[in-house]
């Protein structure tokens, strides 16, 4: 069973930054896809940003771009780094894996995380 655990939540204030890390485990393949989801409160979860298994090509939502990037630390981890964070920044962040990198950012999801809280504070 395939399982992801996040890690690096935690509380900022606005304009720093916070770096969150998943950590798969129980999958069979060298390497699978990862990314990030995020819900705030009383909204809906939403695509942050993926990678690939391969060739590190990344996936973001036009809103994240230049602010938020994804690394791949090594086959099972990956890291979200998040700059100049604000109070709308504030969400579960969820770890989450699935067929293709591309897959997630149309929400193909196959595993999600138990998520990590992060809140930016004004």
């Amino acid at each position: 069973q395939v399982q992801l655990v996040e890690s690096g939540g935690g509380v900022v204030q606005a304009g720093e930054s916070l770096t969150l890390s998943c950590t798969v485990s129980g999958h069979t393949d060298r390497r699978l896809p990862l990314g990030w989801f995020r819900q705030a409160p009383r909204e809906e979860r939403e695509f942050v940003a993926s990678i690939s298994r391969g060739l590190p090509y990344t996936y973001f939502p036009r809103a994240f771009e230049g602010r938020f990037t994804l690394s791949r630390d090594s086959d099972s981890t990956v890291s979200l780094h998040m700059n100049d964070l604000s109070p709308e920044d504030t969400a579960v962040y969820y770890c989450v894996t699935g067929e293709s990198a591309q897959g997630l950012a149309g929400g193909a999801v196959d595993y999600w995380g138990q998520g990590t809280q992060v809140t930016v504070s004004s």
